[in-house]
């Protein structure tokens, strides 16, 4: 079981760096936990792209599903990232519900039907990234009830929101757009203008509506700082991450087809240890 911890180790330091760098914050008894956690989300996250067509991606996560329900145990029990999965469940009781839901929601980026509205968009954060924030709450937490709950549904939906974002262009690629065609349609954006990589003034105020979205629930995530048990500082740690890809995204010369939204890691390192010493001081022990 080792090795499989090894694996999504190391998987998740090549996938998904930002949460690797934040789970070294965790005890050390928990980082495999979070690290098979994660994971198993970008597993989920990415069948679109190994997929590329619905019905091969409708397979693996009918697959996911069966696993997760306690079906095709020996499957599981071979699978890298599946068998420390079902060990972090058991370890941690994890309900199979949530991460159900997660895969259930992550259906929709099989096809190519846009995003419809602001709460449809919020409703997908939710069953995934807020999902994902709290299991990695009860995992090192013990817990995610009361404001725990709260704070990885705000943070989830702007860590969600942020990603979308930072993807935009990729998506787009794949004629996929997760921005809501409400948002859209209110400031005039043609998606014909969007598959075609066109940068309209009409597309930026949509995305900075976006942006305001995120920022929004970024600051309802920061008023319950002080009611989290100090443990869950590195589950909510990649939350600290979003106002600096933001703030890229904020620049009059960014382009969402053509401009890299990064941020070097010596920064991001800085800012996850300075959130981190923050958060600590603010929240109960």
């Amino acid at each position: 079981m080792q090795e499989n911890y090894r694996h999504c180790e190391a998987l998740v330091r090549a996938a998904d760096k930002d949460r690797y760098l934040a789970a070294l914050f965790a005890p050390a008894d928990r980082r495999g936990p979070l690290f098979a956690l994660h994971a198993f989300n970008h597993e989920i996250a990415s069948i679109r792209d190994r997929a590329r067509e619905p019905m091969p991606g409708e397979i693996r996560l009918q697959w996911w599903r069966d696993v997760l329900g306690g079906e095709r145990a020996g499957e599981a029990a071979a699978h890298p990232v599946a068998a420390p999965l079902r060990d972090v469940m058991a370890r941690f009781d994890l309900p199979a519900a949530p991460l159900i839901d997660l895969v259930e929601a992550h259906a929709f980026d099989l096809y190519d039907d846009p995003m419809p509205t602001l709460a449809a968009l919020e409703g997908y954060a939710r069953k995934t990234e807020a999902a994902l924030f709290g299991m990695a709450a009860r995992i090192v937490a013990g817990h995610d009830d009361g404001a725990l709950a709260a704070a990885a549904d705000h943070a989830g939906i702007a860590h969600a929101l942020t990603a979308l974002l930072r993807s935009f262009a990729h998506h787009a690629s794949r004629r996929q757009i997760f921005v809501p065609l409400e948002l859209l349609q209110r400031r005039g954006v043609r998606v014909e203008h969007i598959l075609a990589g066109q940068t309209t003034p009409e597309l930026r105020e949509a995305l900075a509506d976006v942006r305001a979205e995120a920022r929004r629930h970024l600051d309802a995530f920061g008023g319950l700082l002080a009611q989290l048990p100090a443990a869950s500082v590195p589950v909510f740690l990649p939350a600290a991450l979003a106002p600096g890809y933001l703030a890229v995204m904020d620049r009059p010369d960014y382009d969402p087809f053509r401009s890299a939204v990064q941020v070097p890691q010596w920064r991001r390192q800085w800012t996850l240890w300075r959130a981190a010493r923050r958060w600590a001081r603010t929240m109960p022990g």
